[in-house]
Formats: C-alpha cells, structure tokens, sequence
C-alpha cells in the first residue's frame, strides 16, 4: 500500500487522523520522529532543527553572529561537531522523507512531504483544512486550552507552516491540485476522514 502523506491546516486534526489512519493500516507513524532523525544526521540536538524550522533562518543566523555564535552553538550541539542551517535542514529533510517512503507502510505528517514525494509514485497525499473557528474548538476540545491560548497556539503555527513551506520555495501549499484527496473537517468527522484515507490506500495497488 502506499506510503501517506497529511498536510493541514493547524487544529484541522492532523495528528489525530494520522495516528487514527496509522492504527487502522498498521503502518508507522512520522510527525516529530522526523525532527529526531534530522538532528541525528546533522549531529546537533532536536533544540536547533527546532529552531532552524520555526525561524527565519538567515535572521536566525545574523543574531547568533553578533551575539556569539560559537558559544550558542556549543550550548546546543551534541558535542560532536554538527552543525546545521537552512540549507543543511532542507536536504535532510529530503533525505530522510525519501528514505520513510521506500520503506513503506508510513503515514509522514507535514514537512513538505507532499512536495518531496510529489514524483513518488506510490505516495497518498492528503489535505486536512478546517474553519478557523473550528480549529481553534479543536484545540480546545482536546488539548484542554483555553480560548485564548488556542487562538494563539493556532496562528503561531499558521505562521510556522508558512515559513516553512518557504524554506522549501514553495507558496501553493493549499492548492488541491498537490493531493489525491481534500478533506474538510469542518465538514467531516475525523472518523469519516479516517475511513476514505484507508478505503483509498488499500484501493489504489
């Protein structure tokens, strides 16, 4: 079966789903597994692969410059000389979501995996989205936040998948010509969702 990929808008319930689609297939589940594997190529701690995704990455690098790089980087490398920026992060990545899919049976969350298997011929891809509203009771409902800290939680990580998507040159993230298949929860249970994903992987061989 095919190795799935779920891109979503944040509070959509990417995580949920995926680990709902991961049991139901029995595949392996990659969402923050990915940050580990990235760290360890690079020989650097999950901190900074963090930190290399959340920011803008040459504003990120400036600051360490002037305010001493080569002590911060001590503080959080693993010790063993690694080192990673922009540029190193994004042929990991690369790297390391190529090789998730030639293993097969993995549902990968994020990270641009619609964009790097996009030639991969035996790759699912999935959007999530959601009314922001709906998102944010999301938040609420299962992670116990207030209204608040969901309404921030979700546009901080709004900003985060932008700033992503850019690192990887890429602005039509949403476009629903990039998946095999649109879901809308706003619309749809996760249930629901969860039972079209599966019917369509164990379908498309």
């Amino acid at each position: 079966m095919p190795v799935i990929t779920i891109s979503r808008q944040f509070g959509a319930g990417g995580k949920t789903l995926g680990e709902m689609v991961t049991k139901q297939l029995h595949y392996s589940f990659y969402d923050d597994h990915v940050i580990q594997m990235v760290a360890v190529e690079a020989k650097v701690s999950p901190r900074w692969v963090q930190s290399v995704e959340t920011e803008a990455g040459g504003t990120l690098l400036k600051f360490i410059s002037r305010f001493g790089r080569k002590s911060f980087l001590e503080r959080i490398t693993t010790g063993t000389g690694g080192y990673i920026d922009e540029e190193i992060y994004v042929d990991l990545l690369g790297k390391i979501i190529s090789g998730i899919a030639k293993e097969g049976d993995a549902v990968i969350l994020g990270r641009g995996s619609q964009y790097i298997l996009s030639d991969f011929k035996d790759a699912l891809h999935v959007l999530l989205i959601a009314e922001r509203a709906d998102r944010i009771r999301f938040m609420e409902t299962h992670y116990g936040l207030s209204t608040h800290r969901a309404e921030s939680i979700v546009g901080r990580q709004e900003k985060r998948r932008v700033n992503l998507y850019r690192k990887l040159g890429k602005q039509d993230y949403d476009q629903p010509g990039l998946y095999h298949l649109v879901l809308n929860t706003s619309k749809l249970s996760l249930e629901a969702a969860c039972n079209h994903i599966c019917m369509l992987a164990q379908t498309s061989d």
